[in-house]
């Protein structure tokens, strides 16, 4: 790691920040350290970053904008990367769209919503980046990414700049490729289609409406902690469970998503784990299903 590090000095990096505490960076406000925070602000930085890396043999983290990620707190030993500003853009070429992977893709759905192109309406709740949201598969309301995916432009763990089509995401229900094969994206182009903006803003309007009954909006999560099992809800079987509610130090089963954790002031990531394992071994001896987390766990345990 010295090494690495000294040659990190030598080289157009970004920002790099060390011990820096994550908890700021992620939407549950929870999260240790990371030995090193590298955030680079354009493509090339993150191509040399990611190659340096990969000649001293080191693993990265990927950090977007921590919506879908739990980490642990001890924190993260090594090197986390998170795309810079340079990676915070959209733009319009008919009904293509292009997004950096620091872009906000509830942001990215609104945008696309005022030029009157449809698709991205499932989009509006997903508090994520464009770059988190095309790893996941990221979905909601019947649709997810891979209905409007075009491409992504990605590093992989190489640092080789690659172009993905679907075929080659493998997408599955909040899975991709990227998965099991590390890379970052640095960059996605989605395919809409055009469609009345009246209508749009109206079908958005009604899902954030849903969103603002149904989901608790106003403290720290990280939306859905667990996939739905094949023909089933994971929020249903939780709350049929009476697991609405349940507190563990400062997480909580919300009362109002039984899918969804939030950190009520103190939470710690042991907490929620905690939460997480009982929900688990409660749904499998009530109902024999084993849920899986949606949520990435990442850190030092």
């Amino acid at each position: 790691m010295e090494q690495f590090l000294a040659d990190l000095h030598a080289i157009d990096a970004g920002s790099v920040k060390y011990n820096e505490p994550l908890a700021a960076y992620t939407t549950w406000k929870i999260g240790g350290p990371a030995d090193v925070l590298i955030i680079p602000n354009t493509q090339e930085q993150l191509v040399a970053v990611v190659q340096l890396l990969h000649r001293h043999g080191l693993r990265w983290t990927n950090l977007g904008r921590g919506s879908n990620m739990l980490v642990s707190d001890k924190g993260i030993r090594g090197v986390v990367i998170q795309p810079g500003e340079g990676f915070d853009y959209a733009r319009f070429d008919g009904k293509f769209v292009h997004a950096g992977a620091a872009y906000s893709f509830i942001k990215l759905s609104v945008l696309a919503g005022k030029e009157g192109l449809t698709g991205l309406e499932f989009a509006g709740g997903i508090p994520g980046s464009v770059g988190g949201a095309v790893y996941m598969n990221a979905g909601a309301n019947g649709s997810d990414v891979s209905h409007v995916f075009k491409s992504a432009d990605i590093v992989l763990e190489t640092g080789e700049l690659v172009r993905f089509g679907a075929e080659e995401m493998s997408f599955s229900y909040r899975h991709s490729c990227l998965q099991e094969r590390p890379g970052i994206v640095t960059g996605a182009v989605f395919e809409l289609e055009e469609g009345d903006r009246k209508a749009i803003a109206a079908s958005m309007a009604a899902l954030k409406q849903r969103r603002l009954d149904t989901q608790p909006l106003k403290l720290p999560s990280a939306g859905s902690v667990f996939r739905n099992p094949p023909n089933d809800f994971a929020a249903r079987l939780i709350q049929e469970a009476g697991l609405k509610g349940m507190r563990q130090g400062g997480a909580e089963v919300s009362t109002q998503h039984a899918n969804f954790i939030v950190n009520t002031g103190q939470a710690t990531a042991e907490d929620v784990l905690t939460l997480m394992a009982t929900i688990q071994n409660t749904i499998e001896e009530k109902y024999g299903i084993r849920l899986v987390a949606e949520v990435l766990v990442v850190g030092e345990r």
